[in-house]
């Protein structure tokens, strides 16, 4: 399905958003373009206090840099606020009960609850029980937010995203997961170069590839090979590499020969934070092909475009 050619409602039927896989093509679109009509507002400095006397929760169970900080000013903007709810391990296995957690939340008028780092099934276990809506930031299953940015700055950038080529390199990743899943639901082509041990998950690829088909090598030079996007991750985010583990990795390093293989005009994208001189060299990612810059002014914007399809 072409984006371009699309004609959007700004709605979506979900009421959370935790997983980008359960989201259809056209829902998916529906966020992009709420995206576009965020950003342009923004850069004409249009007022957008759409969320005005909300309160948004955020219950981070792990670190966090650029997206806390696109949240709480995304809000902001929104005419809304943000409160940080303290969250350890120690309170969930003291007694704390997820269902009695969002409910009395909900009553004290907050509007959404935006999570990191939380598993899997403890958000399923919100979303079961919630009255207000969830938004996965990350965990270790799913990145939509991240994925939605990526899809609409390569739109931004290239204009479409039917059609074009996809590279994704280096660890695999929830962030890797979920990017190939969104990518092939708006009809690009995916291909992943990955070492064995660090292989993107069965199921993730099986999942992805109910919509479309992907490449999957070890091999990076022919990932790349004609690739419109070449992509890749951090290696070391919250996890150090041991040396072995560096040297089985280094081949699939993003630099000046790999992105030579690339299509002419191919952009590099990152979600940051990056190792330089480890998953991509220098001259690569602050290059003038680098995009990660993009990347991160429109987290804001996706976030704004999310928050204000979700609270109703």
């Amino acid at each position: 399905m072409d984006i371009n050619r699309y004609t959007p409602s700004y709605g979506i039927n979900h009421k959370h958003m935790i997983r980008l896989s359960n989201y259809s093509t056209e829902e998916i679109f529906e966020i992009l373009y709420a995206t576009k009509v965020m950003k342009g507002k923004f850069i004409a400095h249009e007022n957008t206090r759409i969320l005005q006397g909300v309160t948004v929760a955020l219950l981070f169970g792990d670190t966090s840099l650029r997206t806390r900080c696109a949240l709480e000013i995304g809000v902001r903007q929104l005419g809304g606020v943000c409160v940080n709810l303290p969250y350890s391990e120690n309170d969930m296995s003291a007694g704390e009960n997820i269902k009695d957690i969002v409910n009395v939340i909900s009553r004290y008028g907050v509007g959404a609850l935006v999570t990191r780092g939380i598993s899997q099934n403890e958000l399923e276990e919100f979303c079961a029980v919630s009255e207000i809506p969830i938004i996965n930031s990350t965990n270790e299953y799913s990145i939509p937010l991240q994925t939605l940015c990526d899809l609409y700055t390569i739109w931004e950038k290239k204009g479409k995203l039917e059609g074009l080529k996809l590279a994704y390199l280096g660890k695999g990743s929830s962030n890797a997961a979920t990017l190939i899943t969104g990518a092939i639901k708006c009809g690009m082509d995916v291909a992943v170069a990955t070492p064995e041990q660090f292989a993107i998950s069965e199921n993730a690829l099986d999942e992805a590839m109910q919509y479309g088909n992907v490449t999957v090598t070890k091999n990076p030079a022919e990932a790349v090979k004609n690739a419109d996007i070449v992509y890749t991750d951090s290696y070391n985010y919250h996890s150090a590499l041991s040396a072995a583990e560096k040297e089985v990795l280094k081949p699939y390093q993003v630099n000046k020969t790999i992105m030579s293989l690339a299509a002419c005009g191919a952009y590099f994208m990152h979600s940051l934070p990056a190792g330089r001189g480890v998953e991509v060299t220098a001259d690569v990612i602050d290059g003038k092909n680098s995009i990660v810059l993009e990347q991160g002014e429109n987290k804001l914007h996706v976030i704004k475009a999310a928050l204000a399809m979700l609270i109703k």
